[in-house]
């Protein structure tokens, strides 16, 4: 089972320094707003490739007080075994470090051969009468879990489209340079609709296979639409990135008007529909919305663990404030099937009652942890 075996903290957030040596599949952190719980979390979600369940700048992330580093280290049972990943930064220095047993990495995707970490948290609850780029970060998020090269690609594409906008703010910009620019974007755009394409459509295969319409948490019928992802589905890549090469050409003076790119993977969105309604999932209650939500998290823990041959960890902040007992066990009975191990937070500890012998509740307050 892929799991966390200890967590140390140090500077981190409201830690100053924690050794917490965890046991169980299923991991409840109970505690009052404020306490730390999500820290804990967030801590967990930077041995993953990308910025943290917080999308924190690593600056932000020393302990107020502290010394101005920050350090997070597990000892986990992952993919190739025990191992030991960690990350920070120095005083002075905001620049994330990686290491793995003790030896430096180049960067956090070297963790992904041990560990691949999936997540939800209340900030994603509007996702579906959220923006469109709310969604395309959603969906980033799906595929780094199973790429971890995809991070790379979308930072690199949004570098090409920047630096061809600058080069339209100015009339006397070299049209050769400008071409080159635009080629290189044509390149890494159609790697990345091609990359997302691919885990939508994996993931929804995988919901439609696992349907059941008496579930609690009903099956989500999801699509990514986007110029480039549609021509993926009937045209060679080849020929797409032709196509993107030309509409960027095409267009420069209405994108120099608007001042950004508006064609492309940085305009593409996913459809999401509430399954055995088919309605939209913008149009559904919160409690729905909620519920799809939930049911999308598990579908792509089983995804990650059926593309990379390792459960994820799963990490669920405040997953049971608007749960009611009975779709709580049915919670709890899902999770302990994914095979990872599953961290969870809440402000009451009776919350996490259902558990059952896989679980083991852990009381914060105030940057420390004790068995509740």
């Amino acid at each position: 089972m892929t799991a966390i075996r200890q967590l140390r903290l140090t500077d981190f957030r409201n830690y100053a320094a924690l050794d917490l040596a965890v046991s169980g599949r299923l991991v409840a952190l109970a505690g009052d707003n404020g306490a730390g719980k999500t820290n804990l979390l967030e801590a967990l979600s930077l041995l993953t490739p990308g910025r943290g369940l917080r999308r924190a700048e690593f600056a932000a992330l020393p302990r107020a007080g502290g010394v101005g580093g920050w350090a997070v280290s597990a000892e986990i049972d992952g993919a190739l075994g025990e191992a030991r990943l960690g990350t920070g930064s120095d005083p002075g220095d905001p620049a994330r470090k990686c290491r793995i047993d003790r030896a430096a990495v180049a960067s956090a995707q070297a963790f992904a051969g041990h560990l691949r970490v999936v997540w939800l948290t209340p900030d994603m609850d509007g996702l579906f009468r959220a923006s469109a780029g709310d969604r395309r970060r959603f969906v980033d998020r799906l595929v780094l879990a199973v790429d971890p090269a995809h991070g790379g690609r979308v930072n690199a594409l949004e570098k090409a489209l920047r630096n061809r906008n600058r080069l339209l703010e100015d009339f006397a910009a070299d049209p050769v340079w400008l071409a080159a620019i635009e080629q290189e974007a044509a390149e890494i755009a159609v790697a990345v609709a091609a990359a997302r394409r691919e885990t939508v459509e994996r993931l929804a295969a995988l919901i439609a296979a696992g349907r059941d319409d008496a579930s609690p948490f009903p099956h989500a019928a999801i699509a990514l639409d986007g110029e480039l992802e549609n021509r993926l589905a009937t045209e060679p890549a080849s020929h797409v990135e032709d196509w993107y090469r030309a509409a960027l050409n095409a267009n420069r003076g209405r994108d120099r008007a608007a001042g950004r790119t508006l064609i492309g993977p940085n305009a593409s969105d996913l459809r999401v529909a509430h399954g055995p309604k088919a309605m939209p999932a913008g149009l559904c209650s919160t409690g729905e919305q909620k519920a799809l939500l939930i049911g999308l998290v598990i579908a792509h823990a089983r995804l990650v663990k059926a593309m990379s041959g390792m459960a994820p960890l799963v990490l669920l902040d405040e997953i049971a404030a608007h749960l009611d007992p009975a779709r709580r066990g049915a919670l709890y009975q899902v999770l302990a099937e994914l095979g990872g191990q599953v961290w969870m937070t809440g402000t009451e500890p009776a919350a996490f009652a259902g558990l059952g012998e896989d679980g083991i509740v852990l009381h914060v307050s105030h940057g420390e942890v004790h068995p509740a």
